[in-house]
This record gives C-alpha cells, sequence and structure tokens, in this order.
C-alpha cells in the first residue's frame, strides 16, 4: 500500500515567538526545537541530549520552562514562547544574562542558553513561593524560602553543565535573583499574562 501523501502529515502552524509571530508549514512530528532552529534560524537553543535530560534546549512556555526537544511545534501553537534571543530588553541584557557574563557562569557556553532560560524562569517559581524538593516548609503562608545555593541547585538540577560551571552558574542564579528583586518593578516573563488568564 502506497503511503499517504505528504500533506496528511503536515500543518500549517502560527508561532508566537519572542513577541513575533512565524506562520510555517511543519511536519506533525516536528519538535519545537527544530523548528527554532531549523526553520526559524533561532540557534540559542542547542540541541544536546534530544532525550529532555540535560536542558540545553530549555526555553520558557507562557513563562515557565520546558524543554522543547520534547514538546512538538504544533502543541506550541497559540502558546508565548521565548528563547534566550528574546530575553534582553532593547539591546539590555536580561539581569540573568548579566550576571552569567559578570561571573563566568559559563565555559563552552553550549548549556548556557538553556541555562538562562531556567535561571530566568526559577527566579520567578521562587519569588511566587513555589517550593522545591529541598524546600523545608512548604506551607503557602511560610512564603518562599530563602534562595541558598542548596534551593537553586535543586531547582536548576534539569540543566546540566558538562564543563561543570556549576559552582559560578549557582552564583550568577543568587545575583540575579537579588538584582531582579531590588528592581521597583518587575516584569513578568513574556507569556505569563496569558497563562494566568
Amino acid at each position: 500500500m502506497a503511503p499517504p501523501p505528504s500533506s496528511a502529515f503536515d500543518s500549517s502552524i502560527t508561532l508566537n515567538i519572542n513577541g513575533d509571530k512565524h506562520t510555517l508549514t511543519v511536519d506533525h512530528r516536528t519538535t519545537l526545537l527544530d523548528a527554532l532552529r531549523e526553520r526559524l534560524d533561532l540557534t540559542g537553543s542547542k540541541k544536546g541530549c534530544d532525550q529532555g535530560q540535560c536542558g540545553a534546549c530549555t526555553v520558557l512556555l507562557d513563562g515557565r520552562r520546558a524543554v522543547s526537544c520534547l514538546q512538538l511545534a504544533v502543541a506550541a501553537e497559540g502558546r508565548a514562547i521565548t528563547t534566550v534571543e528574546g530575553l534582553s530588553d532593547e539591546g539590555q541584557l536580561h539581569p540573568v544574562q548579566q550576571a552569567f557574563l559578570d561571573l563566568d557562569g559559563y565555559q563552552c557556553g553550549y548549556c548556557t542558553p538553556g541555562q538562562i532560560c531556567s535561571a530566568v524562569a526559577v527566579i520567578e517559581e521562587h519569588a511566587a513561593g513555589w517550593p522545591s524538593a529541598v524546600t523545608e516548609d512548604v506551607r503557602p503562608e511560610a512564603g518562599p524560602p530563602p534562595l541558598s545555593a542548596e534551593e537553586i541547585r535543586e531547582r536548576m538540577s534539569g540543566n546540566l553543565c558538562r564543563c561543570s560551571a556549576y559552582v559560578s552558574i549557582v552564583q550568577a542564579v543568587a545575583r540575579a535573583a537579588a538584582t531582579v528583586q531590588a528592581e521597583p518593578a518587575t516584569a513578568a516573563p513574556a507569556g505569563a499574562e496569558e497563562a494566568a488568564a
């Protein structure tokens, strides 16, 4: 029996990436990572393990972190996608990007985009009072725990660094969190408004 026409496996989708809409036709099995890198030339997100285990492809979907190698592009339609390219604001680096730069939170740099996207979400999750596996008091009325090195390591544990720049990464996340908390009005991650609606 002849295989069905290729059009049966394709869809035209519109992706909202870093505030811009991109319409493209993709195979239903195309991952968000492959759509970003191969179709839209947004190569910040890296293909590491392609199995959702290393975190190099981490992006923000509606303000929450997601490994884009396990996310189908068709399932991301209608969601706000933020990649590392979309974190800076009119040439001004995001506090996480600046902290990684200042404190050498990278070595080869391959995992850095995923680390940075994950760290942005970690800071937001912590500020919202979300507990981690090492949070001692998880009662909502307890509020956010101190963002200790142990908390940061646990919250960032889904992002691997094969160069082992972990000490600098933890320091960078801590500095960025302090910077964000000190800002008078912290902007929510792209898509957070839509997710809350």
